[in-house]
């Protein structure tokens, strides 16, 4: 992989490279096209460990997929891709499977729920630094909800309004990553609970004034339609809090800015 540098701009194919950018990054990458053949890879022997790691990788993928998903659609306010850093995360997990063999490693979250506890979607401003405030959070398994208690909110102190937009909002959100394990007889990954895996709620606050004092309040939010015996070990719960900010729209209503805001992963059980 290369950088481009200098007054070039540019993005696709040239010849044997192609230029391409990245969110997060005002860079154009470079890199050169051409490798082994797709059948190759198929059918080599060569080719068979990458055969191995490609198909748990395709697993990864569908982890990091179906993750962003269980955050409630908070991935929107995320200022980087995470997609590619939950797919490492799953690959991370899946290495902790030392029974079985490679290629068919199982991807159990459920038995390290705290990897994703505190991820946060925003690296020039975490949530902890846009929103100045201790929350507190009660994740129930049981009843499936997620209550998170805010103190007194004064948006002179305790609000870090980077683009001085007039309106922010509060939101809550539960979801639901099942385990992933290998299906031998399809040949792929598929996740434990299939019903379960990706789905969330989301609680979303009335816009507020960023010159304004929220007074201490209470954010709910539930699964109410699923039964409790479909809960099983395989499921994890995710609870993201995010902050986003609005602008003044064409009717004069509020409306979202996009990527103004800041999520976290504050709970998981």
């Amino acid at each position: 992989m290369a950088i481009v540098k200098g007054t070039i701009v540019m993005t696709g194919g040239f010849g044997t490279a192609c230029f391409y950018t990245v969110r997060g990054s005002d860079k154009v990458i470079a890199r050169t096209k051409g490798g082994a053949s797709k059948e190759k890879i198929k059918t080599s022997p060569k080719f068979a460990g990458l055969r191995k790691q490609q198909k748990e990788w395709s697993g990864c993928a569908k982890f990091g997929s179906v993750a962003r998903y269980a955050m409630g659609g908070l991935h929107r306010l995320a200022d980087y891709n995470i997609t590619p850093v939950l797919n490492g995360m799953g690959k991370s997990l899946m290495k902790l499977d030392t029974e079985s063999e490679i290629g068919k490693r199982h991807l159990r979250l459920s038995a390290y729920r705290q990897a994703l506890e505190g991820f946060n979607l925003n690296r020039n401003y975490p949530l902890n630094t846009v929103l100045r405030v201790n929350y507190r959070c009660e994740l129930n398994r049981e009843t499936l909800n997620a209550i998170v208690h805010f103190p007194r909110i004064n948006t002179a102190i305790d609000l870090l309004n980077v683009q001085r937009l007039p309106f922010f909002r509060l939101i809550v959100s539960i979801g639901i990553v099942s385990d992933l394990h290998y299906n031998t007889a399809h040949n792929d990954y598929e996740p434990t609970l299939p019903s379960l895996h990706g789905i969330s709620e989301t609680t979303t606050g009335e816009w507020q004034s960023t010159q304004t004092i929220l007074p201490e309040h209470t954010m709910t939010a539930a699964f109410g339609k699923i039964e409790l015996a479909d809960m099983a070990n395989a499921a994890t719960l995710l609870v993201c809090i995010a902050v986003e900010f609005g602008n003044v729209g064409f009717t004069g209503e509020p409306v979202e800015v996009k990527y103004a805001g800041s999520a976290k992963v504050v709970a998981v059980g």
